[in-house]
């Protein structure tokens, strides 16, 4: 990548990322492969214009049409390779990819079928030097009893590959407290545990998710930097955010949190939170949708003014704060300063 802003020694090394939605990953291209194949003809820049939006119910809207498209286990396995193909490119070596099961299971879709579909497609990668483990996501204003369903069906699949569950979607919707039991029997199943807290929200609803449910990483997070006390009890218990610097542009979420009519990502709080001590893990959420890949990610924290130094720690919190055993770490870490 040539780049002013990103160091030719940031951008050749290895990377993990940690905040990647496989629904949010279609390419125009891979849009209208899957709708030829459902007998209807969009073009590349029909599906750009969808993938504009000012707000984060537009984002909504748009993914519940890209999604539509995803029908039966073959379409999950052609967006899986797809995925990988990609991030190669960005010399991502390890990434935790979530999947929307709750979308699936509210369309009376089989979970099972597609996972293993996405599995099959996604298995010749290792070869290639990418490991990909899997987040089992349940929408946040589908409900508890929804959400519950999700944590049956990743313990149905029965697969180590299943790595962790949490829930996303709309945060303002239902109250923290109700999923209390869903995310117990999810620790219980032996899943890590996520949430998207602070993305629109405020502080609260971080706080809520780490007092409330004990998430392990908080997905996007960016309302801590209103509240000290709440930077402060990131630090202490080690808790990373998962950034996401263009979706927050994107969405409008960084404005709302803002109070501006638009936000620039030089507005974006991800140094103060750094520089703070809270962990970070730099990813691209939803990167088609976006219009972003994880090497313009770092590009931005550099535009955000963070040094070559700084930029290559925050490459290495993200296989620090993966879903993986130490000895797994090391493995990674071998194979990449070999």
């Amino acid at each position: 990548m040539n780049s002013s802003f990103l160091p030719a020694s940031i951008a050749s090394l290895p990377k993990a990322e940690l905040h990647l939605h496989l629904e949010g990953s279609i390419q125009p291209a891979t849009v209208c492969a899957l709708t030829a194949q459902h007998n209807i003809l969009l073009t590349e820049d029909e599906v750009r214009r969808r993938y504009t939006y000012r707000d984060f119910s537009g984002f909504i809207d748009a993914f519940k049409w890209v999604t539509s498209f995803l029908r039966e286990p073959p379409d999950y396995g052609l967006i899986a390779r797809d995925l990988c193909e990609h991030l190669l490119t960005q010399g991502v070596v390890y990434a935790e990819v979530t999947l929307s099961i709750g979308v699936m299971l509210l369309r009376k879709q089989k979970p099972e079928a597609n996972f293993e579909a996405i599995l099959l497609a996604t298995e010749p990668f290792e070869e290639q030097g990418l490991r990909v483990n899997w987040i089992f996501d349940a929408a946040r204003q589908f409900g508890p009893e929804a959400a519950m369903e999700v944590v049956e069906t990743a313990k149905r699949c029965q697969s180590k590959k299943i790595v962790a569950y949490g829930i996303g979607g709309d945060e303002l919707s239902v109250a923290t407290k109700e999923f209390r039991p869903v995310y117990e029997q999810a620790e219980n199943n032996g899943l890590h545990l996520l949430m998207h807290a602070g993305e629109v929200g405020g502080p609260e609803k971080i706080r809520e998710a780490i007092e409330l449910l004990h998430i392990e990483r908080v997905g996007h997070g960016i309302a801590a930097a209103q509240d000290p006390a709440l930077m402060d009890l990131l630090v202490e218990r080690r808790i990373p955010l998962e950034i996401c610097p263009q979706s927050n542009i994107r969405t409008g979420a960084l404005a709302k949190q803002l109070h501006l009519p638009d936000a620039r990502i030089e507005h974006h709080p991800l140094p103060q939170l750094w520089r703070y001590g809270i962990p970070v893990v730099l990813s691209t959420d939803d990167p088609a949708m976006f219009h972003t890949t994880l090497l313009a990610e770092y590009e931005n924290a550099a535009k955000m003014g963070l040094s070559e130094v700084e930029l290559a720690q925050l490459v290495g919190k993200s296989f620090e704060y993966a879903f993986l055993s130490e000895s797994e770490k090391l493995a990674l870490a071998k194979v990449h300063h070999s």
